[in-house]
């Protein structure tokens, strides 16, 4: 009987040892997921190091596309993403079903418009082609681009999320559009007149937004975030996300980098 009962304490004993580390295991190794772009160039440079040393273990996932991110949260294989803006993320909720939240802002790009044919806004004409990005949310932000010109006009009660560019309408000029995948516009603009580039493709192509023909005034909804499930937003480790994203050694790396010329910068790092 004696030698029964040491048995089972021996087991529980050792459950009780497996489940502590699993659960520190599990605290301290995060994986981080990012679309194509610069955002996780920032992260691997600033955020990491923070993150090291304080004894995480980060994994880090780069998908194809950015519409392959947010079903990864979705089924468990990261744990936090950089890449989104608040309209994209709230949209991508009620799409999925799932229950995402931000987190922090992180440093963020404007879109602004290029091109490889003309010096400024002033060889617009009848039928100028005008690249857009091809997902609801970064297309109706080009648009506004276009209709605080005075190129287009918008339909007064087009969303953001459920935008569509049948929305859209001539003002002062007829623009004819080229749709594409965002990654693919500014090798696209010898193709087209002018192109709606978002801002992590400018800062990674060796240009910078400050150079653009014409800059959006990106409104907050629109800015990147760190993203993570609702149900993790307590947890020790999303809070030290956080924490490295506001810190001041993320501030002045993102400030000794040209690259950012033109990037919003987070609000908190005002109380730096």
């Amino acid at each position: 009987m004696k030698k029964f009962l040491g048995v089972l304490v021996g087991i529980a004993v050792l459950l009780t040892a497996c489940g502590t580390s699993v659960d520190e295991s599990e605290q301290k190794k995060i994986v981080v997921g990012f679309g194509v772009g610069t955002y996780e160039e920032q992260f691997r440079q600033a955020i990491l190091p923070i993150l090291e040393d304080q004894g995480y273990e980060i994994e880090i996932k780069t998908l194809a596309h950015n519409n392959y991110v947010n079903p990864a949260m979705q089924e468990g294989s990261i744990d936090v993403s950089i890449f989104q803006s608040t309209a994209y993320m709230e949209a991508v909720n009620k799409e999925l079903g799932i229950e995402m939240t931000a987190l922090a802002f992180v440093p963020s790009a404007p879109q602004s418009m290029h091109s490889v044919k003309h010096d400024s806004i002033d060889a617009v004409q009848d039928g100028t082609v005008v690249a857009l990005p091809d997902d609801p949310v970064n297309q109706e932000r080009a648009v506004r681009v276009l209709e605080g010109l005075g190129w287009v006009s918008v339909d007064q009660d087009a969303g953001t999320i459920d935008f569509d560019i049948h929305q859209v309408h001539p003002a002062a000029y007829e623009i004819k559009f080229e749709v594409l995948d965002p990654a693919q516009i500014l090798s696209s603009l010898p193709d087209v007149d002018y192109g709606i580039v978002n801002g992590n493709y400018i800062a990674d192509s060796n240009r910078k937004i400050t150079d653009g023909i014409a800059i959006e005034e990106t409104p907050k909804e629109h800015r990147i975030i760190v993203s993570i499930l609702k149900e993790n937003e307590e947890t020790q480790w999303a809070k030290d996300i956080k924490a490295a994203y506001e810190s001041v050694a993320f501030e002045e790396y993102i400030l000794a980098q040209e690259k950012y010329d033109g990037f919003i910068l987070p609000e908190a790092w005002a109380n730096n």
